[in-house]
């Protein structure tokens, strides 16, 4: 399965201006309300919020990378948030957070969900890509980096 594929441009959040992790959190929740019902944004949230509260999500190098699992969904959906300020996350490397990747799947396919989440950190681990997801100013132009992007390092 494909990150990107698991992106909708209504998910990408470009330029999000929040001041805290709650905040940040709130938003990119509610941006799968497209995807999901109100009962299942509700477990999403739940999941999301206490998985943060074992450990943060925050895995350095100003990325973020909250994640849950739930009953009640049978695929896996995301949202991507490019911050206009970066934020406090708690991060192992004590750094503020200025990209954020939101990983929600279903309880029953656990491998398949920690796979995407070796995708995604292998991807955002690229400091070019990075990089270039900072230059990015539009849902569009971030959905299309993470297709280029996908493309040039999954290839087989």
């Amino acid at each position: 399965m494909n990150i990107h594929s698991l992106l909708e441009k209504s998910t990408i959040l470009a330029n999000l201006d929040v001041n805290s992790k709650e905040e940040l959190l709130e938003k990119m929740i509610q941006a799968l309300s497209g995807q999901v019902d109100s009962e299942q944004l509700e477990e999403i949230r739940k999941s999301v919020f206490e998985r943060e509260e074992i450990m943060s999500t925050g895995v350095g190098k100003s990325l973020a990378i909250p994640h849950g699992k739930v009953k009640s969904i049978d695929e896996n959906y995301a949202s991507f948030a490019k911050l206009k300020n970066p934020i406090d996350y708690e991060s192992i490397d004590g750094e503020p957070v200025q990209m954020v990747f939101l990983l929600v799947g279903p309880e029953s396919k656990h491998t398949i969900h920690i796979k995407l989440l070796s995708r995604i950190s292998r991807l955002m681990n690229s400091v070019s890509f990075r990089e270039i997801l900072s230059d990015c100013d539009t849902p569009e132009e971030i959905y299309d980096a993470f297709h280029q992007e996908e493309q040039r390092y999954f290839a087989t």
